[in-house]
């Protein structure tokens, strides 16, 4: 039997088939005042943030998409976001640490709008996490999720933040830099013609669920 993984450009072991769903936390301080937030910082959500997951999750469970369990990253915008989850669709979560985000050392606190150059620039942040090596912790950790048939079965909802969208976006539909909003739930689903070799990079479709 194919293995659902291909070793591709020093990614790591890539999904070739399969779906899932992903979510980004509801809204944090820092994102009301404009400031980068990676995964070496740790904020709660707002008021806003808590009503933004709910409702997300109703409108979730009210459209019917299949899926059986939640995958979380370790951060608490992103746990209490699965959480509230939980509560709606009454299915369980596990913990991922691969759902982290991007680590980003000295530039957590700085002006989005300051930084998002040296982002496009793929420049790697002083004590933190290079570009190359976010992407390949992400992808190699999706990989190793779809390696585990009984979870990946039940088309999960990943939880987790702006920059591992990014990423999946990225790498599976070939849309760079695309910026998911707070709560904005996406499915992806691979090319029913996926093969090995990786021809199959950038060929997933996506589309927002409202």
């Amino acid at each position: 039997m194919r293995s659902r993984r291909d070793f591709v450009d020093g990614l790591g072991l890539i999904v070739v088939s399969g779906s899932f769903h992903f979510v980004r936390h509801g809204q944090t301080l820092d994102n009301v005042r404009g400031v980068r937030c990676g995964g070496d910082r740790d904020v709660a959500l707002t008021e806003r943030g808590l009503a933004e997951a709910r409702a997300a999750a109703i409108r979730f469970r009210q459209s019917g998409g299949p899926c059986g369990v939640i995958v979380a990253g370790p951060l608490t915008r992103t746990q209490v976001t699965a959480e509230i989850f939980r509560e709606e669709l009454k299915i369980p979560v596990i913990q991922q640490e691969w759902l982290r985000e991007r680590a980003l050392g000295a530039w957590n606190g700085l002006s989005i709008e300051e930084t998002r150059s040296w982002f496009e620039a793929h420049r790697p942040p002083p004590g933190g996490e290079s570009e190359d090596d976010f992407r390949h912790r992400v992808m190699s950790g999706l990989s190793g999720l779809a390696d585990l048939a009984d979870l990946w079965s039940q088309t999960p909802l990943l939880v987790g933040s702006k920059g591992v969208g990014r990423i999946l976006l990225t790498v599976l539909t070939g849309q760079s830099f695309v910026e998911l909003g707070n709560c904005e739930l996406v499915t992806f689903t691979a090319p029913v013609e996926a093969g090995g070799g990786g021809d199959w990079l950038g060929r997933w479709s996506w589309r927002r669920c409202h």
